[in-house]
């Protein structure tokens, strides 16, 4: 695929690699449209962005709010092109201690709001028989690890949900693909790890955020189904597979850094 002119959507867009993908794809020659729920942050993001691009303040937890931001985007453009669900958070707390509310309040962002989005872009998509739907998942939606019970369980749902569309949406002309990324250093963390013990903890295995935006644009380029980042993550995964009990041994030792 080529960028040019694609009309691009991104949520969770005013930071972290959802702001990095938008200022790559303005790059590239498409039109990002900035989405998320602050509107002074998707200000600051679209300021340092060259070259048409559009903004909308979204919160994906309301579906009248998706479903009009959506229509407005079609209306406006004509028609959305690409679709990156990336708008989530994560809270790392022990399954005891983290509050009800908390475990609702992710599932309905990380994951509802990865079905809200995509139901509302997606008939349009299969009218024209063209576009492509990104889904921001992560490496805890295949592989689990204390104090994040709650955060991996979303990821686990936005993978499952993912597998099992992509295989409705074979000869629709429409892709979908899953980026999983392990740890990435964004401010994603200063609501999921505020002591800053994790980070400390991870630190050499982060991965930079140009480098995870950078692999989202080459799976829509190349149409690749899944991707899984970093090498080693991606192996430890294929691991626990073949040797789940044998790797939930070394997983302890390996992830359990929070």
């Amino acid at each position: 695929m080529s960028f040019e002119g694609k009309i691009a959507v991104i949520t969770g867009a005013s930071s972290g690699i959802g702001a990095l993908m938008a200022q790559m794809l303005a790059a590239r020659g498409a039109v990002p449209v900035l989405m998320a729920r602050s509107e002074r942050k998707l200000a600051e993001v679209a300021a340092a962005i060259k070259g048409a691009h559009d903004v909308h303040v979204l919160d994906v937890t309301s579906a009248e709010q998706v479903a009009q931001t959506m229509e407005q985007v079609i209306a406006r453009h004509g028609r959305i092109d690409i679709l990156i669900n990336n708008a989530g958070y994560g809270i790392f707390e022990p399954f005891v201690s983290t509050p009800l509310e908390a475990f609702e309040q992710m599932m309905d962002v990380n994951y509802m709001g990865t079905v809200r989005c995509t139901k509302a872009v997606l008939p349009h998509m299969l009218e024209r028989g063209s576009g492509h739907i990104v889904n921001i998942a992560s490496m805890a939606g295949k592989i689990g690890s204390a104090k994040s019970s709650g955060y991996s369980a979303t990821k686990h749902a936005v993978l499952g949900m993912t597998n099992c569309l992509r295989q409705e949406l074979v000869g629709t002309g429409v892709h979908l693909s899953a980026v999983n990324p392990g740890p990435i250093d964004t401010p994603f963390f200063d609501t999921a790890d505020p002591t800053g013990h994790y980070v400390k903890n991870v630190k050499w295995f982060m991965l930079k955020p140009e480098r995870v935006a950078a692999q989202v644009l080459t799976a829509i380029e190349r149409r690749i189904p899944e991707v899984n980042t970093p090498f080693m993550a991606a192996s430890g995964v294929k691991l626990y597979q073949l040797f789940p009990r044998l790797f939930d041994g070394i997983a302890y030792k390996l992830l359990n850094k929070k």
